[in-house]
């Protein structure tokens, strides 16, 4: 993993999750740090394994519920650096990511993790998958898969034994094919079935403890009807849930016909400030 700094000298800094095949450069992820650093908040970007422009030097790759990475990150942080409040920010896959972290670590999360957000997450994955084999996403799903099945043929370069059929791969044409040929297998699970499930983080979000807010928007069409986890938020005391009426997946209202522009970014900085942590 790499990591990509924008600091101002602040007390308080920002852990932000890219989405699926997104890295640093993404551009949700380069404009919530500019919103951040003008609001006296530090920011670091993961670039998830094999993301940055680096290959991934292991077999397995990262994966929707690889919160081990995470945790890592967050270790990293606190041996190295003194900053008194951490805030986890994640997009799609790392907003699942974020999420299953917060359920999986609820009795022992580091003390210095005080909130959280999450941005339009597949929060039940096989519901997501199935959502992405709609026509709609054709596009969506052609661009994901064009690159993913790069990394992936890549890999028989340094791992020429591995159990990689390089047909069957190019052929892939969901996530289910992919899961199921490389996902689940280079990462102990089953099936793709199986890391779906264990990797969701829906079942984790009952078990959050601290203040979080997520965010999706009802015209994402990258989520299935199982991905808004309604009636757990109802009376959640942590989990703030929040569904827009537009916004698809991680775009929601950036400036057009003379509008005030990056609700997203916006709304972010306000749950932070609400927390009382912007002017930290």
């Amino acid at each position: 993993m790499d990591l990509d700094f924008s600091t101002v000298g602040s007390k308080t800094i920002v852990i932000a999750l890219h989405g699926l095949e997104g890295s640093s450069k993404s551009k949700y992820i380069v404009s919530i740090a500019n919103q951040l650093n003008k609001n006296n908040i530090d920011i670091v970007a993961v670039n998830f394994r094999g993301c940055s422009g680096e290959q991934n030097r292991l077999y397995s790759s990262y994966h929707s519920g690889r919160t081990e990475d995470l945790n890592a990150v967050i270790q990293y942080i606190t041996d190295y650096y003194s900053y008194q409040k951490i805030i986890l920010l994640g997009f799609s896959l790392g907003g699942n990511m974020a999420l299953k972290y917060l359920g999986e670590h609820n009795h022992n999360l580091h003390k210095n993790i005080t909130c959280a957000l999450a941005i339009s997450v597949p929060c039940d994955l096989a519901s997501s998958s199935e959502a992405l084999k709609h026509p709609r996403n054709f596009i969506y799903m052609k661009r994901f898969l064009r690159t993913l099945k790069s990394k992936t043929l890549e890999k028989l370069t340094n791992f020429p034994n591995a159990p990689l059929d390089n047909k069957k791969i190019e052929n892939v044409r969901n996530f289910y094919d992919y899961d199921t040929l490389f996902t689940a297998p280079a990462n102990g699970f089953l099936s793709a079935e199986d890391y779906w499930e264990q990797s969701s983080c829906k079942k984790y979000l009952q078990n959050i403890n601290i203040p979080t807010l997520l965010v999706i928007s009802k015209d994402d069409t990258f989520l299935g009807e199982s991905c808004y986890p309604f009636e757990i938020a109802k009376n959640h005391t942590y989990l703030h849930l929040e569904v827009t009426k537009y916004g698809g997946h991680v775009g929601f209202n950036q400036q057009l016909f003379g509008k005030n522009g990056f609700w997203l970014e916006k709304r972010i900085i306000s749950f932070i400030a609400e927390q009382n942590y912007s002017k930290s």
